[in-house]
């Protein structure tokens, strides 16, 4: 089962994923995808980190997600991917258009043969105005194309606003 949470920037959005997960009673993989380019980031990370139960196991894997959902997404655990966003910023900065594209590939691909349950959190950036520089404006396509790819094989896709959660789609 996979479950998409979609909000914007402190929308509560990993908050439901870490919820959520345990409640399924399974033992806790979160895959953390950030940076720490920088103190801010970095505070934001050790804050995330504080927040998680001891007993879960953290990977922080920046480029090769699907890989390390492969691995950890057996049966008898239940993943957390935080946050996609940062995932789709690392993969621009740091790969080839070529290798962006397979990377992408093989995250859909891993997806649809989940054998755990998997909450990926992104966030979602495309309800403002267009930015102004190219970069952006293709981080925001490229985002925005994947979210549509997710929640096509998604079970569940849930938007979050002020850290209510609203479902989007619902498996039977």
């Amino acid at each position: 089962m996979m479950t998409l949470i979609l909000g914007g920037v402190r929308s509560g959005k990993t908050r439901l994923a870490e919820k959520i997960a345990t409640e399924t009673g399974l033992p806790v993989v979160y895959l953390a995808t950030a940076n720490a380019g920088d103190i801010e980031m970095s505070y934001r990370i050790n804050k995330h980190k504080e927040r998680r139960d001891s007993n879960w196991l953290t990977i922080e894997e920046e480029i090769n997600l699907a890989s390390a959902i492969q691995e950890y997404s057996v049966k008898g655990n239940a993943v957390i991917v935080d946050c996609l966003t940062l995932w789709m910023t690392n993969l621009l900065l740091q790969l080839t258009d070529r290798d962006i594209k397979s990377q992408q590939a093989r995250l859909i691909e891993t997806l649809r043969t989940l054998e755990s349950p998997v909450f990926i959190v992104s966030n979602e950036t495309n309800l403002g105005i267009i930015p102004i520089d190219a970069l952006s404006r293709r981080f925001c396509d490229e985002i925005g194309v994947l979210h549509q790819q997710l929640g096509q094989i998604a079970d569940e896709v849930i938007f979050m606003v002020a850290g209510i959660p609203h479902l989007i789609k619902s498996s039977p």
